[in-house]
């Protein structure tokens, strides 16, 4: 699907190619857990704190952040990995490959393309935190200091679902930037971007907190991003956000940019997120996360009054994984959690930080609402497993709140084209007119419809039949498929 001009895009900080500049578009990704850690930093702290001291909040005053710079910009490494990607035999990016001169290389073999990003030293003995987009899929990794000395470097552990990832080089006696604790963070706050942009190595920018808890960007299943307008541009990603006491409160990974490029806009992994999964990663080379397969969505003032409930507290379920833990409890979609323990559920983020934080192998109590009435059901957790154009359009011109919408039936083309599960059923939104209240309410093209006000749809006459029962001025309840996850969406007439 193209994209719109004029609207920003969240992407994932790319790694700076040798002859072409890629950027990755995460997809899903639902709220994310924040942890908390044992010592206050930042502004408000006590400097004495700190083991390994840290650098008075006078420095601005005495002449910027010269002090707080030096100290961390050794302990922040370029990384250099070589990636194998075969040429189909339309063509492609040329580029050298060992053993064939340029316009002889045979269809078919791959090439080696050479791209380069950040990571942050976190102990002498050389372990390093970058993104896992930096690293992934890679056939080598470089590792160059800032003193300009090269390692190779192994991968420890990778975390898709933060992003996150520990590489390892073997050398002793390296620079290291201390964690700090991005929970005490606050709007407003100084803070400094260090990376190697555009290859450009210890580049260090200022900015300010601009935000805190970003989520749903789809860049990672856990987003829980500080937001800042420290200059971060391609070649960051897996740099250091440090405070003003040279502590480590983020690790850059994504802008928001109608170009590509800085606008002001970027994100980092915060600190209260980052450290324990890197601690796992080194410890046990993968995170172990507590899993009961469920897939849920906020509700909002507007899902509220179709489900019978009077305030916003809770969490709908819009997908349950065939036999796993939720599925075996009688859990369905459609059904309201309310409950955790017996602790009111505020948000998603609650109910994803108690579930895969709980033991491996506890029985955990859910409240449910379902259809209007309450239950408790007992749910087992378990360890999360591996994560998992022209055809014929249908509209009408009858006024409605999805007016603007034409649709399709699914067919073998829509299945390639979209990346659907094969014998996929519903009317698969194939156009959304720009403005209409469809957009408006988050409708976007490749979507598969399956429900109108809670009747099924599984065709395109189906949807048609229920269509022409709305009225303009009647809002409707949607039940879409996007990216294998069911989404709940309320339209109104605008």
């Amino acid at each position: 699907m193209g994209r719109k001009k004029g609207k920003l895009h969240f992407l994932r900080l790319p790694v700076i190619l040798s002859s072409v500049m890629a950027m990755w578009i995460g997809c899903g990704g639902v709220v994310a857990l924040s942890i908390g850690m044992d010592r206050s930093v930042g502004w408000a702290g006590d400097p004495s704190e700190s083991s390994l001291g840290r650098i008075e909040e006078t420095t601005f005053m005495q002449g910027g952040f010269a002090d707080v710079a030096q100290t961390v910009t050794p302990a922040v490494v370029n990384i250099t990995a070589t990636v194998d990607i075969v040429e189909s035999r339309g063509g492609g990016v040329p580029l050298p490959f060992e053993g064939f001169s340029e316009g002889k290389r045979p269809p078919g073999l791959p090439k080696r393309q050479k791209g380069s990003g950040s990571g942050v030293i976190l102990s002498s003995e050389g372990y390093i935190v970058t993104n896992n987009h930096v690293i992934a899929e890679s056939r080598d990794l470089i590792v160059t200091l800032p003193d300009a000395r090269e390692f190779p470097a192994r991968v420890v552990g990778a975390d898709p679902e933060t992003d996150l990832a520990v590489i390892k080089i073997q050398t002793e006696d390296l620079p290291v930037i201390p964690w700090g604790n991005s929970s005490s963070l606050a709007v407003g706050q100084y803070v400094l971007a260090i990376g190697n942009p555009f290859g450009l190595n210890s580049t260090v920018t200022l900015g300010i907190v601009s935000a805190l808890d970003r989520g749903g960007m789809g860049l990672a299943r856990f987003e829980d991003f500080i937001q800042t307008d420290a200059a971060i541009n391609p070649g960051n990603s897996g740099g250091a956000l440090v405070n003003t006491y040279g502590e480590l409160i983020g690790i850059n990974t994504a802008i928001a940019s109608q170009s590509g490029g800085y606008q002001g806009v970027g994100f980092a992994v915060p600190s209260s997120l980052a450290k324990p999964v890197v601690d796992e990663l080194i410890q046990k080379g993968k995170v172990v996360r507590g899993y009961i397969g469920l897939g849920v969505q906020e509700i909002t003032t507007e899902l509220a009054p179709w489900f019978g409930l009077k305030g916003s507290d809770g969490v709908l379920v819009t997908d349950v994984v065939p036999g796993a833990p939720a599925d075996k409890a009688g859990i369905r979609r459609g059904d309201i959690i309310q409950r955790y323990q017996g602790q009111t559920v505020k948000d998603g983020r609650m109910l994803l930080e108690q579930v895969t934080r709980a033991p491996i192998g506890q029985h955990i109590e859910l409240g449910i609402i379902e259809s209007g009435k309450e239950r408790k059901v007992r749910v087992v957790i378990l360890e999360q497993p591996l994560f998992l154009r022209s055809r014929p359009t249908r509209t009408t011109s009858l006024e409605s709140p999805l007016t603007g919408v034409e649709v399709a039936d699914i067919d073998e083309a829509a299945v390639q084209e979209y990346g659907l599960n094969p014998g996929s059923k519903g009317a698969l939104v194939s156009f959304v007119e720009e403005g209409c209240a469809a957009e408006l309410a988050g409708i976007i093209e490749g979507d598969v419809i399956i429900e109108l006000n809670k009747h099924p749809v599984d065709s395109v006459r189906e949807y048609s039949s229920w269509y022409k029962r709305l009225r303009k001025e009647q809002a409707v309840l949607v039940v879409l498929v996007r990216s294998s996850r069911h989404l709940y969406v309320v339209v109104k007439s605008s």
